[in-house]
């Protein structure tokens, strides 16, 4: 890190025990104690970095003199401390970077230029599936499965461990990426050696994963990029950004009795998505940040993406002091983390009241119990809503079953009309209780359903010979997965403590549910084995299958055969509850079309009932021994049961451990071959890691920018479109361009593994864009997949087929959207997809934050419809011709307003959305690594 210009005499020296650390003051800038926490942490990163050139004098009095109620128009160089990937995403990171070592020599450049500048920290955490569940060797063998499968893969990152300078490889098998960041990699205030000196200043990241947001929730400054900006950070290039508006989040109260950090989530979720928080910092502070532990912290700091903020961040304050103790950080790390946060006017103030561009106020105490679905994770239901909320959308995805109410579950009265029922008594203090019934006596309550549903009552004999059935509504995967809850010992031991009390009432799951456990880290199998809870998991169901990324990511493997057989033969709308935070259509599995978030104890209630066509705030989950129902309310563990429970079973010297040989990894790892070199000797027959194409005849200086002439639709698509619809992910299917691929490439179908775990293959991965089966392309209406309409041929064909036939006659590609195009997962592959298929531009209503910005890292132009205007306005079918001029300008140096469209006879201005200096650059060089590789060749 070369030195900064100091013009505001900021660095100084702060002493911590006996030990010296420079230090940039913020306060040697006038404004600088106005400002949110957030932006405190960027001014210091300017201060830190400025070099007169990207980093000025300038850009940090303006944002010293930030104006919360301006629109963000100044531009700002950040430059994080470190960069984190996981290995979906990280794969194709390293993959480029051996490739650009290669490139480098052929542009004339050196080779050995090519390494991390800044930390980079992998956790290959996203490739275990959840195969094999419910035995208790479920876990050793899906990690067989797991070396077997990804063998190749795994090499190749060793050998990069190997070649490249700072980066460190977190095994399989070791924990999922945002628990290891915030219970072992994350420093939160970061030391750095300088020659004879230490510099000390806030630890920051960017990650690959869009969920890096969680390491807000411990005072972290980081989120979510593509994989083609953690690219560029890792060479030394810094986020170009604009300075946000930050919208102040106050906290009052306390969380009610049977309200979780899940239901706090969603309803935050709820509130941000209604308010609007796209590209924005959202801050939390008032009193009420002090009853938020930190668990539960990380868990909102997770969900920013579900929100759509750039972050969501947390101060540092005494709960993040004792959380990084009890997760084993040196003495000397804590007392620096404290002590530079006070110097600095980073530590939380309850009675402070920064100012903010926005306010939001939310008092815990209103937080209800709640889930979220069926297919947007902002979609909050109440819990005792559940039930009817299914019903309503039930038809959409069941319009064509028998009306037959009457078989509509096993476990529950269906009838279209109120109901008069009788429960036993209980605590009326419990959350679950209904009434007002005095305790010892039974009381009743009246429930309503508005609306019938429909039936297609299906037999089923599994494998092991039980004859059940399966229904619209039944609950066939109930999942508690990483990453959202699995690091919050509240919730995971309360969902161990209900476990235990169903077992002990005689309850057992539902045979036709898929059930699996996967913990963010071997921490929570140590504190489920010493508070004892283990054997009641077991009992349920809930066998450890991973420590990783399961079925959020479309790892849920495949349903019993009996059952996947019996859904899709009768198309059963069946369901999927996880404790992740992404339930997106087709992404959890194939065979499943409905999908709800929901905290770890109810996704264990809900195995036990069994079906989402349940109010399970008054209905019985299921029958004791003696024939006498059991209610929610009768197992659901108070919190000072939870919290006795944490007191007893989670300790300091659980982290420490798990995290002692956590880069070790297994015998597996330890003994996989491991090539050397400095470059990467590409095997031409792997079907997982191939030499991309991206710098293939690359000249030596970028030709001029192009507008766009003779361009036809490759896809017209509508709101919400996510990445999940855009990029691959998930199983891939025999008959898809991508499966037909692998066969003829000698790979049998059980081998075909997930597009995540072949995202180093490029050839896999174009076949897999805009390829998900529930991706609706208006071009061929009626249709539900990858498929589109050939303008050339008329003819319906695949959207991978189409596009090569396009290639090929040299005809360029647009995309037509609506709004929020490319909300979800930061994903690469999404961008790398689109520019691979041969799409220059798209159009779009709106657009979030991160794909807009891979877009353009790939060389695709993102524009915006005329405010108040949009496909169906102007006219456009998709079956025009496109004329984009007014692009070149960007060779003189400037960034056009708009560009001029002309889609038939309809012609309108639209809106450039390359929103910096820094993205122009990257635009004109035909992407951010050209951008860089050119960059680093004449540095």
């Amino acid at each position: 890190m070369a030195a900064s210009k100091d013009s505001f005499g900021a660095r100084a020296t702060l002493d911590v025990d006996g030990t010296e650390y420079d230090i940039f003051r913020l306060d040697a800038v006038e404004g600088s104690e106005k400002l949110p926490f957030s932006l405190k942490v960027l001014l210091e990163n300017l201060l830190r970095t400025e070099d007169g050139a990207n980093i000025t004098a300038d850009h940090i009095r303006a944002l010293a003199n930030w104006d919360p109620s301006a629109e963000p128009d100044q531009e700002i160089q950040f430059t994080p401390a470190r960069v984190v990937m996981q290995d979906f995403t990280g794969v194709p990171c390293i993959v480029d970077l051996a490739t650009m070592r290669e490139a480098m020599a052929e542009i004339g450049g050196d080779p050995n230029k090519i390494n991390p500048l800044a930390p980079a920290e992998m956790v290959i955490d996203h490739s275990v599936i959840a195969d094999i569940f419910g035995t208790p060797d479920s876990f050793e063998r899906n990690v067989d499965i797991e070396f077997e499968r990804n063998g190749e893969r795994y090499q190749f990152l060793r050998w990069g461990q190997g070649a490249f300078d700072d980066f460190t490889v977190v095994p399989p098998g070791m924990g999922i990426v945002h628990q290891v960041n915030i219970e072992h990699l994350a420093r939160v205030v970061f030391p750095r050696q300088e020659g004879d000196r230490t510099l000390a200043y806030p630890d920051t990241c960017v990650g690959t994963d869009s969920h890096t947001t969680m390491v807000n929730g411990l005072g972290v400054l980081g989120w979510g990029v593509g994989g083609i900006e953690a690219e560029a950070a890792l060479l030394g290039q810094p986020v170009s950004m604009l300075i946000p508006r930050v919208v102040g989040f106050k906290l009052s109260g306390e969380l009610p009795e049977g309200a979780t950090a899940t239901d706090l989530v969603l309803t935050i979720t709820e509130m941000l998505r209604q308010h609007g928080v796209v590209g924005k910092f959202v801050e939390f502070y008032g009193a009420g940040v002090s009853a938020v532990p930190l668990a539960n912290r990380a868990t909102i700091g997770n969900m920013s993406p579900e929100f759509g903020s750039t972050a969501a961040m947390f101060p540092i304050d005494g709960e993040t002091i004792d959380y990084l103790r009890l997760t084993g950080r040196s003495a000397e790390q804590i007392a620096l983390v404290e002590a530079y946060a006070k110097t600095q006017g980073l530590w939380h103030d309850d009675a402070r009241e920064p100012v903010f561009s926005e306010y939001l106020e939310l008092d815990l105490a209103t937080v209800v119990p709640s889930i979220a679905g069926p297919k947007r994770p902002q979609d909050r239901v109440a819990l005792s809503d559940a039930k009817e909320s299914f019903r309503e959308a039930l038809p959409t995805y069941a319009p064509d079953g028998d009306d037959d109410p009457d078989d509509a579950a096993d476990t529950a009265s269906s009838v279209d009309e109120s109901v008069e029922e009788t429960f036993p008594a209980s605590d009326p203090a419990s959350p679950f209780a209904h009434g007002n019934g005095e305790a010892g006596k039974p009381h009743t309550a009246v429930t309503t359903s508005n609306s019938s549903r429909t039936s297609k009552r299906t037999p089923v004999v599994m494998e092991d010979g039980t004859e059940t059935f399966v229904d619209h509504g039944h609950v066939v995967i109930a999942a508690i997965t990483s990453c959202t809850n699995t690091s919050n010992p509240q919730v995971m031991l309360g969902a161990g403590l209900l476990a235990k009390k169903a077992v002990e009432r005689g309850l057992t799951s539902k045979p036709w549910v898929k059930t699996t456990l996967a913990p963010g880290s071997k921490v929570v199998t140590d504190y489920y084995e010493k508070a004892g809870l283990t054997p009641y998991l077991e009992k349920l169901g809930f066998y450890l299958v991973g420590y990783g990324c399961t079925t959020c990511i479309g790892n849920s493997g495949p349903l019993p055969e009996p059952v996947s057989k019996a859904v899709n033969e009768a198309d059963l709308a069946v369901v999927s509850v996880l404790s992740g935070n992404r339930n997106f259509e087709g992404r959890i599995n194939p065979d499943v079309k409905m999908n709800y978030l929901a905290s770890p104890p109810l996704v264990i209630a809900y195995a036990l009932a069994g079906s989402m066509d349940i109010d399970i705030t008054t209905e019985p989950l299921g029958q004791d021994t003696e024939g006498n129902d059991v209610f929610l309310r009768d197992i659901w563990p108070s919190p000072q049961e939870v919290q006795r429970t944490i007191d007893q079973a989670v300790s300091a010297e659980q982290f420490g451990r798990s995290y002692a040989d956590v880069f070790a990894g297994t015998e597996q790892w330890q003994n996989l071959p491991t090539p050397s070199g400095d470059t990467f000797a590409w095997d031409a027959e792997s079907t997982y890691v191939r030499k991309p194409p991206y710098f293939e005849g690359m000249p030596a200086e970028p030709d001029p920018v192009q507008d766009i002439t003779g361009a036809r639709t490759l896809a017209v698509l509508g709101d919400s479109v996510t990445t999940d619809h855009i990029s691959p992910a998930g199983s891939i299917k025999a008959d898809s361009p991508a499966g037909r691929y692998l066969q003829e490439h000698g790979i049998e179908r059980r081998d075909f593994n997930s597009y995540g775990s072949r995202r180093g293959n490029h050839e896999v991965m174009i076949r897999g864009t805009f390829a998900n089966i529930r991706l609706r392309n208006l071009l061929v209406p009626g249709t539900e997949g990858g498929v589109t309409k050939n303008h050339l041929t008329g003819e319906t064909t695949s959207i991978y087929e189409a596009s090569r036939a396009y290639i090929d006659a040299g005809i360029p590609l647009v995309v037509l959207s609506g709004k929020e195009y490319g909300s979800g997962s930061s994903r690469d592959w999404a961008a790398k997809g689109t520019a691979l298929l041969g799409v220059k531009a798209v159009i779009a209503e709106s657009y979030e934050r991160i794909h807009r910005s891979n877009l353009i890292g790939m060389g695709v132009l993102p524009l915006q419809y005329p405010e108040g205007q949009n496909r169906e306005s102007l006219g456009l079918t998709g079956d025009e011709t496109f004329e984009i001029t007014g692009i070149t300008a960007l060779n003189d140096g400037t960034i056009p307003r708009t560009v001029h469209v002309k889609a038939g006879d309809v012609e309108f201005d639209a809106r450039v959305r390359i929103d910096t200096p820094g993205e122009a650059n990257y635009y004109r060089n035909g992407g951010i690594m050209q951008y860089v590789l050119r960059s680093l060749r004449d540095a």
